[in-house]
């Protein structure tokens, strides 16, 4: 993808978005809720390949992206495979992802992967707008050295004061919470309708080995941004806390509901990834060797 104009950008409408300073608005986590929601990053794009920023532009998975896409999907698929993932028996109710082409494309990884090994059919998929990428405005499309250079003050701003500064033409921190709280809002009301209510006078501490839960559980696959704020509204911390969470691509994050307290069961997991570096070096040796350099 040479040309990163060609990526259109979802509007302001599409996202549900708008001039506003955004409501301080707080997730209502249904009462008593038993279950689970894992959390999955996209895959490499081909606008990550390049470092410009994405923001909502809709860049697909590069090759690697695929292959991490395809790991990442065989590791959900088989979730009790030693070291097993603190994910619960079945299936997930459903996988709900960003419409955004490197994030859509993963999630459809992930349900034929799943589909592949389960009967019962496949998995449903839920497109949800609310779950796109953060709007970066005039920053989309640009290479990071290029807006360095040009709005290097700006940057540096956002990255220690994102609720005060943001790419021009961006969304602000506070609109971003409001849109992705409705999504969460949505997505748990669906699992607490799907299980019976839990109780706190179930054990707390892990590491008893009780086997895997058996309460509904889902699926969201989106952006790193996006799952920042996420994060701080599943655990009503701060927008200012912005920068203390991290995504890698493909990384696996569980947060399981305990009678309606959330949990961190695992975050960032990409063990599952470690197989492509070593295909990355076998490649670079055959290359090498085609070439005859040393």
């Amino acid at each position: 993808m040479d040309d990163p104009a060609r990526a259109r950008p979802l509007t302001d409408a599409e996202t549900g978005a708008d001039d506003g300073g955004g409501a301080d608005v707080r997730l209502a986590i249904p009462d008593r809720l038993d279950a689970t929601l894992v959390l999955v990053r996209h895959g490499e794009s081909e606008l990550i390949v390049q470092r410009r920023f994405q923001g909502r532009l809709d860049s697909p998975l590069s090759a690697t992206g695929r292959r991490q896409a395809e790991r990442v999907a065989a590791r959900l698929a088989r979730p009790h495979d030693p070291p097993a993932l603190p994910i619960p028996e079945g299936r997930p109710l459903a996988i709900v992802h960003s419409p955004l082409a490197r994030a859509a494309d993963t999630a459809a990884a992930i349900g034929r992967a799943i589909a592949a090994g389960a009967e019962g059919g496949g998995v449903t998929h839920v497109p949800d707008v609310r779950l796109v990428e953060i709007g970066q405005g005039e920053w989309e499309g640009r290479l990071a050295r290029e807006i360095q250079a040009d709005d290097g003050e700006r940057l540096t701003a956002w990255r220690s004061r994102p609720t005060e500064t943001w790419a021009p033409g961006g969304e602000r921190l506070a609109e971003v919470r409001e849109r992705v709280v409705a999504g969460l809002t949505d997505v748990l009301a669906i699992l607490a309708a799907a299980g019976p209510p839990g109780s706190l006078a179930a054990p707390q501490v892990g590491g008893y080995d009780d086997g895997p839960a058996t309460h509904p559980w889902s699926i969201l696959v989106g952006h790193d941004g996006v799952f920042k704020v996420a994060l701080l509204a599943l655990f009503d911390l701060p927008l200012e806390r912005f920068w203390m969470w991290s995504s890698d691509l493909c990384g696996i994050s569980v947060v399981e509901f305990r009678a309606g307290r959330p949990v961190v069961r695992a975050m960032n997991l990409t063990e599952h990834l470690a197989g492509l570096l070593d295909e990355a070096a076998q490649e670079a040796t055959e290359e090498r060797a085609r070439s005859g350099a040393l």
